[in-house]
């Protein structure tokens, strides 16, 4: 379907919908979704995933913030039949996920084609609600999927790649050229499946602590470790922060982008035991 020629995608919002309806049944089939789920949908624009989404599952609740895409969609569901899906007025950013109508008793899959501009604080709101999400399959602008999916050593791993894969397993599931977009997008698309049901398999002693060590560690991200770490802990002295990086054999003239999970991990944990952090940052991005 057409996007009616009154209407004018709204720049501020991210907006590019997809429109490629064999590429958006490779993402339903390769989504994993099962008949009983209910799923939250971010971001559903004029359907063109919600439809054929709602043919799969037992109920859709799709959150829309630009409210004048909502009678046109409205209209649509109506014309195709799709009375199992709920339509929700509001920023995804903003509201409490608990108070939409879905089945927190148990866990629920999360679908969208994100608007480009809210992908980072989206993934911090999705670890926020981690227990109450099965997974989430999630178009993202091919520059951050390659941040989320980035191997040690390369120049895309950071903070985002790290935090993340703590807390779900990522895998990508399809990449979607720009030409599939309207309007088009500078670049192209990756949809990523993460697995909020496999996080990784070693559980820290404090998150707090692995958050602000991730973070400092790549906040000079060219510098050695002990440097990019003296520069966020100014309060301890290079020797504390030496005791630490010891405690995990890491060299401290180490760059971050070189550490791997179990070595951030590992100095989470240290800088947690030996009382290192004080407030903590929970971003992930």
């Amino acid at each position: 379907m057409a996007l009616p020629r009154f209407f004018r995608p709204d720049k501020r919002l991210g907006q590019h919908f997809i429109r490629d309806a064999d590429l958006v049944g490779k993402i339903i089939e390769g989504s994993g979704l099962e008949e009983s789920d209910s799923v939250l949908e971010i971001g559903p624009g004029m359907g063109d995933l919600t439809i054929p989404l709602s043919g799969c599952v037992e109920q859709v609740v799709a959150v829309e913030k630009d409210s004048r895409l909502l009678p046109m969609l409205e209209e649509r569901l109506a014309s195709t039949g799709a009375n199992n899906v709920k339509l929700i007025n509001a920023d995804i950013l903003r509201i409490d996920f608990l108070d939409l109508p879905l089945p927190w008793d148990r866990k629920v899959p999360v679908v969208g084609n994100l608007p480009f501009n809210i992908s980072s604080p989206l993934l911090e709101k999705l670890v926020h609600y981690r227990k109450w999400i099965k997974k989430a399959i999630l178009m993202f602008q091919i520059e951050l999927a390659r941040r989320l999916t980035a191997a040690p050593g390369t120049r895309e791993y950071g903070a985002i790649t790290v935090i993340l894969r703590y807390y779900a397993h990522i895998s990508p599931l399809l990449e979607i050229p720009r030409e599939a977009f309207y309007p088009r997008p500078k670049v192209g698309a990756l949809v990523l499946e993460l697995d909020f049901d496999r996080p990784y398999p070693k559980e820290l002693l404090d998150e707090t602590s692995f958050s602000r060590v991730v973070h400092a560690a790549f906040a000079h991200r060219r510098k050695m470790l002990l440097n990019s770490l003296r520069r966020s802990f100014r309060d301890l002295d290079p020797e504390t922060i030496l005791l630490a990086l010891e405690k995990c054999g890491i060299d401290p003239k180490r760059r971050a982008e070189s550490l791997d999970m179990e070595e951030f991990l590992c100095l989470g944990d240290a800088f947690a035991s030996l009382s290192l952090t004080n407030d903590g940052s929970d971003a992930i991005g």
